[in-house]
């Protein structure tokens, strides 16, 4: 089957874009655009980086609760984004687990954690650890572990078929990794304001009762991903039994939150045969 409702992105208001929806036994259930292109992948990277840190994780390279970034934090604080690191700056400004203070500066943290564990830069241990195996041959990591990944819908649609049926990691580290880390944290979503709770699990963002969000509003609590500044998406929909993958190169603004969460609510209600709520 193709989905029809991919065809959306036609109407997106962006020079080029590329979508595709993905089953957990790795059955592409349809892709629209040029899903073989390269996108930048801004913060859809740190799902990918995530992945590679639990592998390091696995592997008995590391702890998720031995220190790492500022005093007081821990590998687990800087994947949840609970560190109380800057946004982009590396100064801390609140304590380890008190605030969700969303943080690319943690993320670079965590890739400098991992390069001294396994003396293995980090753009290759991800390589080594996830990509490889994966076969995404077209994805690499650019620089920052925080938002310099680049890759293509077909290879994102590996990643979301690994990540709901594991073959590198053991299951539970997954719904370890789906799972909300530090209940009840209050911070602010980037584009989307402030939320209470702002759910978070490892490296995942989880949409839960969020309002406004990046997702459909049929999408299920359960639904965990990322987007990008750079107009890029991942969900993985636990309940739904598939991922969404949507590439651009028009950078996130008010285009995407008008135009992603109708897109998402359509794939899904054709992915169940359904028609959408009204």
């Amino acid at each position: 089957m193709s989905l029809k409702s991919l065809a959306l992105i036609e109407n997106w208001p962006v020079p080029s874009a590329a979508a595709g929806v993905v089953r957990a036994d790795g059955t592409v259930l349809g892709t629209h655009g040029p899903v073989g292109r390269r996108f930048p992948l801004a913060s859809v990277t740190k799902p990918l980086a995530a992945y590679a840190v639990l592998v390091a994780y696995e592997e008995g390279a590391i702890e998720l609760d031995e220190p790492a970034g500022p005093p007081g934090a821990t590998v687990r604080h800087l994947l949840a984004h609970t560190s109380g690191l800057a946004f982009d700056e590396h100064r801390v400004t609140a304590a380890p687990g008190e605030r969700r203070l969303y943080s690319n500066a943690g993320f670079e943290q965590l890739g400098d954690h991992i390069a001294k564990a396994t003396d293995i830069p980090f753009a290759e241990y991800l390589r080594q650890a996830v990509l490889e195996p994966l076969g995404m041959t077209a994805t690499s990591l650019e620089g920052s572990p925080a938002k310099d990944g680049v890759s293509t819908v077909e290879d994102l649609l590996r990643f979301a078929a690994e990540v709901q049926a594991p073959r590198l990691l053991d299951a539970r580290t997954v719904a370890a990794a789906m799972s909300v880390q530090y209940p009840g944290t209050k911070g602010v979503l980037p584009g989307y304001g402030h939320q209470n709770p702002n759910d978070w699990g490892l490296g995942f963002e989880i949409r839960d009762s969020k309002s406004p969000h990046w997702t459909g509003a049929s999408s299920s609590p359960r639904t965990f991903g990322h987007f990008g500044q750079s107009g890029t998406f991942l969900w993985i929909d636990p309940d739904a039994g598939v991922a969404g993958v949507a590439l651009t190169d028009r950078a996130f603004g008010p285009w995407a939150i008008e135009a992603w969460p109708g897109f998402t609510d359509a794939v899904l209600a054709e992915v169940r045969g359904a028609h959408p709520a009204h």
